[in-house]
């Protein structure tokens, strides 16, 4: 019990203070987690309360409760031993794309008094994604006069997992007329190349099937694969040439409809018709694309033709064709990296939790009024945000862990 009287008194709000103090620095902490992403129902995670410092006793009492903004059910606490476990299932690529980093942050926050603290649960990638082609099968279509170690672009596989998981090596089915030269890892904008070591004759073989495997890194490896059909032609032998392989340029995003991008330039060693370019997406190309770029297939112009949002995407790989008026058509191809650049077009996004309605007029200094949280989906400058209050106003804003107050 407390001492009555003046002297009581005081003894009765230095103890408030000190368990007030106690309660805010435990709040301070973070606990740090891992789990394997498409771990099954009930997989173990953490021991929560425990790890927290809280009696197992008192977590319905103190209407123990955790929140994970955007998340919703996939983690759960079981209130009868405090234990963290796997609730629904966990998709790591759904949640985090490719970031190298994927975690999903819990608020945890109990009453009498009130306390939050932050857990951080690291999502950790498996090997659960395979290389995927953009295309199960590609044409290709080669005149017999092309010179040895021509070079013909193909478009490599991707992955959706992170790190090893995700680095592809590949393979050319056996075949006296092609080699596969693949870019090496600093170099990776640049597209495969099938290059031809023996002449063709169309005489001998008007049509070729070669298989380009995919493999990735995981342990077990997962492969894809896609089908080349070649088809040997003669005539017009020359065939178009971009001036840059690959192009790299910078775009706001919000640009209107219309906005130039880049004007391509490819030329062509031959004459009349067979010089004559159209330019165009290459057909492997992502429907995606042409909703948001348009080419001009006689000016070789691309220009926005939708709403390009740097949140997002921040990088378009474009790949292009040149085809000219031959009999039969020749092709050539170049890359384009767009890179979006943010502009400040997200207003910052706060959210109150835990408010209380009412303060008695006698609550000690530091009595917790709220919980407050605040985002940008900005980048960079655009997205730091600074929060303050109103001036001249009892309370104060204390930052319990970054955005958090």
């Amino acid at each position: 019990m407390l001492a009555s009287g003046p002297g009581g008194q005081g003894t009765k709000y230095l103890l408030l203070s000190v368990l007030l103090l106690a309660a805010w620095g435990a709040e301070s902490g973070q606990v740090h987690y891992s789990v394997p992403e498409e771990a099954k129902h009930g997989t173990f995670v953490g021991r929560i309360a425990q790890d927290l410092g809280l009696e197992l006793a008192e977590l319905v009492p103190r209407l123990f409760r955790v929140a994970s903004k955007g998340h919703g059910d996939l983690l759960e606490v079981n209130l009868q031993n405090g234990i963290l476990f796997v609730n629904s299932r966990i998709d790591r690529e759904e949640l985090c794309g490719r970031s190298a980093e994927c975690s999903i942050h819990l608020e945890v926050i109990v009453d009498r008094p009130l306390q939050v603290f932050h857990v951080e649960v690291e999502v950790k990638d498996i090997n659960d994604n395979p290389p995927v082609f953009p295309a199960t099968q590609k044409n290709l279509f080669i005149s017999e006069t092309r010179a040895l170690d021509s070079h013909f672009s193909l478009e490599g596989a991707s992955d959706a997992d992170i790190g090893a998981n995700a680095l592809l090596t590949y393979k050319l089915s056996p075949s006296e007329y092609f080699s596969l030269e693949v870019p090496t890892n600093d170099d990776q904008v640049k597209p495969l190349q099938l290059v031809l070591k023996k002449l063709l004759d169309r005489e001998v073989a008007s049509e070729l099937l070669l298989v380009l495997q995919a493999t990735d890194g995981g342990k077990p490896e997962l492969t894809g694969s896609t089908e080349l059909h070649i088809t040997v032609l003669d005539v017009n032998d020359n065939a178009p040439v971009f001036d840059k392989a690959v192009h790299r340029v910078k775009l706001l995003e919000n640009s209107r409809n219309g906005t130039l991008v880049i004007r391509l330039n490819a030329s062509d060693l031959d004459e009349g018709s067979n010089s004559h370019i159209l330019y165009s997406f290459a057909t492997d190309v992502s429907s995606n694309t042409e909703a948001f770029f348009c080419i001009d297939s006689a000016s070789g112009e691309i220009k926005v033709n939708g709403k390009i949002d740097f949140e997002e995407t921040k990088l378009w790989k474009l790949q292009i064709e040149a085809v000219d008026k031959g009999n039969p058509p020749m092709f050539g191809h170049c890359t384009i990296l767009v890179e979006i650049l943010d502009i400040n077009d997200n207003a910052p996004e706060l959210l109150v939790t835990s408010l209380s309605l009412s303060v008695p007029e006698d609550a000690t200094l530091g009595t917790v009024i709220a919980l407050i949280s605040v985002t940008d989906r900005d980048s960079g400058a655009n997205g730091q945000v600074t929060c303050s209050l109103t001036p001249h106003v009892p309370f104060k804003l204390v930052s319990t862990f970054k955005n958090y107050y």
